[in-house]
């Protein structure tokens, strides 16, 4: 499935770009259809690294969808093009954000999202750009808007960050600031944040500086948790808490 940024509205006379979104994996709820999440991988990797991990969780109520994001240049490898949900030339606050790259991402996991059963309760979850772009996600749903001003019109019930880092952290209090319905969102949307202290790829106090910024922004209902000599990957400790706070927070039957 492919997206220009005019087909989410980029509100200016620039050149837009088209995004080309590959494979998408799906691993079927082994119980009652309780909840969807969408799971976005890494930097360079697929959607199907992370649906061979997602079936084995005993998770059987929860249907998650890992969708693969397009292939471009990255400014982090030298404009080499590999699998990414935006462009990063590093994981500074000060570095530019690629809004266009963000939205485009956000708009195709809401519309991966926009075709569920009402009934069911809908989560974006991540690892490293996976996990940044999940935020954005967060974002638009606190603020009701993607970060060009087009309407955001998905429900979000959980976001789940792995190794991760929050992108637009500069422009976060202008969209949760002002509105009573923007800070009521941010108080009450579950996010929960895991990082390793010894991550050499995005490195802990990015991750920790992340979650920082969004409790000072009125996420209110936000839990970090560390984890000691874990690198850039996930281990089933951390695993294990995800599926407990999913669980929990989702309301969902025993595995």
């Amino acid at each position: 499935m492919s997206y220009s940024s005019s087909d989410i509205g980029s509100g200016s006379g620039t050149a837009t770009r088209t995004f080309e979104f590959g494979r998408t994996h799906v691993v079927r709820p082994k119980g009652m259809h309780q909840a969807t999440i969408i799971w976005l991988h890494g930097l360079g990797d697929k959607g199907s690294s992370w649906s061979q991990i997602l079936e084995a969780l005993p998770l059987p109520n929860i249907k998650w969808i890992c969708p693969t994001a397009p292939t471009r240049p990255v400014k982090l490898f030298g404009g080499f093009p590999c699998t990414a949900w935006f462009d990063v030339g590093d994981f500074s606050e000060d570095a530019p954000d690629d809004l266009e790259g963000l939205d485009a991402s956000a708009a195709h996991v809401a519309n991966l999202l926009s075709t569920e059963p009402a009934d069911v309760k809908l989560g974006v979850g991540g690892f490293s750009m996976g996990a940044a772009t999940a935020l954005h996600s967060a974002m638009c749903f606190v603020s009701g808007n993607y970060a060009n001003g087009n309407l955001y019109q998905v429900n979000l019930s959980a976001i789940v960050g792995l190794s991760g880092w929050l992108s637009c952290s500069r422009i976060l209090r202008s969209r949760v600031e002002g509105s009573h319905e923007a800070a009521r969102r941010a108080a009450s949307l579950p996010v929960f944040l895991c990082h390793g202290l010894g991550d050499d790829v995005v490195a802990y106090e990015h991750g920790k500086r992340s979650a920082q910024t969004l409790s000072s922004a009125g996420f209110q209902n936000l839990t970090f948790r560390t984890y000691n000599g874990l690198g850039h990957y996930t281990i089933p400790e951390e695993t294990d808490e995800v599926c407990s706070w999913l669980t929990a927070t989702l309301g969902l039957e025993g595995s």
